[in-house]
């Protein structure tokens, strides 16, 4: 039975093993039985899902998911949490396989083959702040099969990841996440809510994988280059910003025919386009 969502005892466990939380890791964990609840509701998890969860700390969630879905395989760095989750807090399941690794490192492709005979995962995570953004990059570009993502992270990054063109929170984030899924808040989390507290505040975001990407564009890499210029120097016009970009061997003169091609002006800058837009810049210009 899914225990630890209740603060005491929690802090049973944490005492009982003498645990430090490490900075380093990002550890903060949850310690409130509704928010649990919404992050389980809103990643709809069936008994035929396997779950891959990042940082599971003590087993908080992954007890919650355990008795949601047919397989969890939870992925801890921290090597002072495996004998909590293996001789305890998740001794009485046997759908779960906790792996002592960096998720960055883990080939998850490979993982998902192995215990998903290939078919789409749904991730559910309380990330680690400090590495939120490549986690769910390195989901995405390495093209992992995913049906969902359903995540607790800082709330400014939530914002980021569903707002549009022309706000300050708009960026290569927002745009690269929108290629891949559709954003959706599930709730704001204040500090109160975890273990030790953070000194933000925190959103539960879903991001549901499209069937189809929503743009048509020739090279995919090639778009992101151009996003990653665009945002690196957002202060400067578009074209300064990609002419700049060592990542980038365009000539001022290609440049400039595309977004005449485009009806822009030259003096625009990344943050007015669109997703859509940026595709048929790389379009004009692969």
């Amino acid at each position: 039975m899914a225990t630890l969502g209740i603060p005491q005892n929690t802090i049973a466990i944490l005492q009982k093993y003498n645990f430090m939380f490490q900075k380093r890791f990002g550890q903060n964990f949850l310690i409130d039985t509704r928010v649990l609840d919404k992050i389980i509701s809103a990643s709809g998890i069936t008994k035929d899902d396997m779950i891959l969860e990042v940082g599971p700390g003590i087993g908080t969630m992954t007890q919650y998911l355990c008795e949601s879905a047919r397989k969890v395989v939870a992925v801890e760095i921290d090597k002072n949490l495996i004998p909590i989750l293996e001789n305890d807090t998740l001794k009485e399941y046997d759908n779960v396989r906790v792996i002592n690794e960096d998720i960055l490192k883990l080939d998850i492709n490979k993982l998902v083959e192995e215990e998903n005979d290939g078919k789409p995962i749904k991730v559910v995570a309380n990330l680690p702040y400090y590495i939120t953004t490549p986690i769910i990059m390195g989901l995405f570009e390495s093209h992992v099969p995913i049906e969902s993502i359903t995540i607790m992270v800082q709330k400014e990054v939530a914002d980021r990841m569903q707002v549009g063109p022309g706000t300050k929170d708009y960026g290569a984030l927002s745009l690269a996440v929108q290629y891949y899924a559709k954003p959706e808040i599930i709730a704001n989390v204040p500090p109160n809510c975890f273990m030790p507290r953070p000194n933000v505040g925190s959103a539960v975001i879903k991001l549901t994988r499209h069937e189809q990407v929503p743009v048509e564009v020739k090279d995919e890499k090639l778009m992101f280059k151009l996003i990653r210029a665009a945002f690196n120097q957002r202060r400067k016009t578009l074209q300064n910003s990609i002419n700049n970009s060592p990542e980038l061997n365009l000539n001022k003169e290609q440049v400039v025919e595309a977004l005449d091609k485009m009806g822009l002006s030259q003096t625009i800058r990344g943050e007015a386009l669109s997703l859509e837009q940026f595709a048929t810049l790389a379009n004009y210009l692969v």
